[in-house]
This record gives C-alpha cells, sequence and structure tokens, in this order.
C-alpha cells in the first residue's frame, strides 16, 4: 500500500512548490482582472486565503493531538469550526446585521446528521472520528448557505419588479420571493450533485484516497466516501432550504442600496 509520505514528502520542494504556485494563481487573478461585485479584486484575497490555510492548517496539525484526548476541548474544537463558518458564509451572503442568521441553515443541515451518527455508533465521540467527519459536513453546509443566500438576494435585487407585480396580485410577500428565489437558490445543490454523480468516473475524492492512504481496503474506502457523500447531499439540501426560507421571510436580507 503506498504510504502517504511517498506520494507527497514534506520538505523544501514542496513548500517551494506551494509559494509558486500561488504566487502564480495570484498573477493570474492579477492579470485577468477578477473581482466581486464591489470591485475589490479577487488576486489579493486569493493570496491570503493561502497564507490563511498555511498558517491554520500549521495551527490546527499542533492542536488536534492535543485535544482529541478529552472531551470537552473536542466540543469546544467543534463549536470553534461552528462559529468560523457561520461568521464566514453570513458576512459573505450580507453586510447588514442579519449575517447571525446563517447559523441556522448550517446547523439544521449538520446537528441531525452527526447527532444520529453518534447515537447509532457508527462515529465515536473521539476527535480522530468525529473533526474530520463533522469538519466536512459544517463545509458542505456553509458552502451551500452561501451559494444559496448570495443566488437569492441577487435575484430579488435583479427581479424586484417582479416580486411587487406578485404582491400586486395578491400573492404574500413570502410566496412572491420564494416564486422569484426558489429556481436560483436551488442551484448551490449543483456542485454537491455533480461530484457524486461523477465520483469514481471523474475524480477519486478525499476520503477515499485517504483511507487508502491509511491502509483500508478499497472497499472500505467507497464506502466510507458514499457515506460522506450522501451526508453532504442531506445537509446542503436542508441548508438550502433553510437559507430560502430565511431570505423568503426577510429575516436574511441586505441594505438596500440608496440610487442617487
Amino acid at each position: 500500500m503506498l504510504a502517504a509520505a511517498a506520494l507527497l514528502p514534506v520538505n523544501t520542494t514542496l513548500g517551494v512548490f506551494l509559494a509558486v504556485l500561488l504566487v502564480a494563481t495570484v498573477a493570474v487573478a492579477a492579470a485577468a482582472h477578477l473581482a466581486d461585485g464591489h470591485e475589490r479584486p479577487y488576486a489579493r484575497a486569493v493570496a491570503l486565503a493561502g497564507l490563511r490555510a498555511a498558517v491554520q492548517l500549521a495551527a490546527v496539525s499542533a492542536l488536534i493531538g492535543w485535544v482529541v484526548h478529552a472531551v470537552p476541548l473536542l466540543l469546544g474544537f467543534v463549536l470553534l469550526m461552528f462559529a468560523v463558518a457561520v461568521r464566514t458564509a453570513g458576512r459573505r451572503i450580507t453586510d447588514d446585521r442579519t449575517w447571525w442568521w446563517a447559523a441556522l441553515p448550517i446547523a439544521a443541515g449538520v446537528l441531525p446528521v452527526v447527532a444520529a451518527l453518534l447515537l447509532t455508533g457508527l462515529v465515536p465521540l473521539k476527535g480522530v472520528a468525529l473533526i474530520p467527519i463533522t469538519g466536512i459536513l459544517i463545509g458542505g453546509g456553509m458552502t451551500a448557505t452561501v451559494l444559496a443566500g448570495r443566488r437569492a438576494l441577487d435575484e430579488l435585487r435583479t427581479r424586484h419588479g417582479e416580486v411587487e407585480a406578485a404582491l400586486a396580485l395578491g400573492l404574500l410577500d413570502r410566496d412572491a420571493r420564494l416564486e422569484i428565489a426558489r429556481p436560483v437558490a436551488s442551484d448551490a445543490l449543483l456542485p454537491g450533485l455533480d461530484q457524486t454523480r461523477t465520483v469514481g468516473l471523474v475524480t477519486l475524492p478525499g476520503a477515499f484516497v485517504g483511507m487508502l492512504l491509511g491502509g483500508a481496503s478499497p472497499l472500505l474506502a467507497g464506502a466510507v466516501q458514499l457515506f460522506v457523500l450522501v451526508a453532504l447531499m442531506a445537509v446542503q439540501v436542508v441548508a438550502v432550504a433553510v437559507t430560502l426560507e430565511l431570505v423568503a421571510r426577510g429575516l436574511l436580507r441586505r441594505v438596500p442600496r440608496h440610487v442617487p
């Protein structure tokens, strides 16, 4: 069985390669003038994301061996992951103070799945198993929440006149918003659906490869990866549904732009 160290040795060559790759990525983003809706360039964001990832992964690598031995520390680490996901998702969706509502779709998707895994004994209350699985699910819920929230609010702003027309026809505010936002918010499920549909044919995701490198049989690795993909779909479907409802009810919103 191929050892992980043989596949990707941690040495000076790896460090130099990653640095060059990050610089090249930033250069392409800058040359293409990639920017968000507020004309903020993504080149700087890419550079900061790469540097933050290096620092954060170094810190997690040092801490994870410590927190796995105590349940309170383990649960505290999981809560930290959740809090960061909520802050990241909320601020990606809106600058309004309603950003904290992003906690609801992520929690609604992740908590039932994790609780079921713990109650059935499929995942023990140990960091070695709980942290990576919970992290994958929280990350999937965060991504789905961001995509659904941003697309729904963008669509409502662009098609505001259609919402007003629906209200004039007698629809409730929630129902009018749902009619406009639902199709685009639902597209947040496409990345997860495509990953699940093409697994083994286009890509071999991280859980599968990680299990193989750890010495597991291909059958066990495939079973674990299947579980991760199905659990992710469940989390993301719930996250998108809850996000859509929050947007439709006006609980998750943006500060209106004033046109001079």
